[in-house]
């Protein structure tokens, strides 16, 4: 995703005020569960996991695994995750924390938890939208969080949801003939899910005018821009239709609205309804 350019001028900062923030109980949280069981394990809510993630891409991800307890630390109006500063509450949430989700290119994940003195195991998750991958990842997770049923359940849903959506857009295919298309190299999961011809990719560095001409020669019907990092209209003059795909879900942590709002930007951009 984006180039890392991390501050970690607040880290110690944070750390000293951990203990006042952590001091003064739980106060108001933005994670997606329930009040915790009396019942359940320490650090647990009713017997489940707690997880801090560092983005709703990651929460996602624990969500579909079967995670209920889940904090997202960077809002989802920060576009460059990295360029993120924790805050106190961001440390006080971890510090509880019984696993720490992050991306290999958010590397304050790790920061933050030696800063917060927490236990948590830091799980590095694979953000790619390919439906393998996604299938992958949420049975690892599953099997890593103890709730495997859930996770097998989320799969099978999204592998019904999943196929409606591919058949829909490649329904739609002009002239009914799959497309070529350039994707930026975080977007070729939505050319696989409307089955179209991919052609090349660029990114995650501004095209260059040898990559402008290379690609252009292509003759893509359609580029799939990455919405989180777009450097403009990638192959002007080119007569392709530029589509924006998004891929950070929003703060209901559901996966499945990326695929449909994907969706219905591909069949939009292919001329159909």
């Amino acid at each position: 995703m984006a180039r890392t350019r991390v501050r970690f001028t607040s880290l110690l900062a944070l750390s000293a005020a951990l203990a006042l923030v952590t001091g003064c109980g739980n106060g108001n949280s933005n994670s997606n569960s329930d009040t915790a069981s009396k019942d359940g394990p320490p650090g647990h809510h009713g017997g489940k996991p707690v997880v801090v993630v560092t983005t709703t891409w990651e929460g996602a991800f624990a969500k579909a695994a079967g995670a209920e307890d889940v904090k997202v630390i960077v809002p989802q109006s920060v576009h460059h995750a990295p360029d993120y500063d924790p805050k106190p509450s961001d440390l006080a949430a971890v510090g509880k924390a019984d696993f720490v989700l992050y991306a290999p290119f958010e590397p304050y994940a790790a920061k933050i938890k030696e800063a917060a003195g927490s236990k948590a195991e830091l799980v590095e998750v694979n953000l790619d939208n390919d439906a393998d991958k996604v299938r992958a990842e949420v049975a690892r997770l599953g099997k890593l969080f103890g709730t495997e049923d859930a996770a097998t359940k989320w799969s099978a849903s999204f592998d019904t949801e999943y196929a409606k959506l591919s058949k829909d857009v490649q329904g739609s295919w002009p002239g009914g003939k799959s497309p070529a298309v350039v994707s930026q190299v975080f977007t070729g999961w939505s050319a696989k899910l409307a089955g179209a011809t991919a052609v090349g990719t660029y990114g995650p560095e501004a095209v260059t005018p040898a990559q402008l001409a290379e690609l252009s020669g292509k003759k893509p019907a359609l580029v799939l821009d990455n919405a989180h990092m777009s450097t403009g209209t990638v192959l002007p003059d080119s007569g392709a239709r530029q589509v924006e795909i998004v891929n950070y879900p929003g703060t209901d942590l559901d996966l499945l609205p990326v695929y449909r709002n994907a969706a219905a930007e591909l069949k939009k951009a292919m001329g159909g309804s």
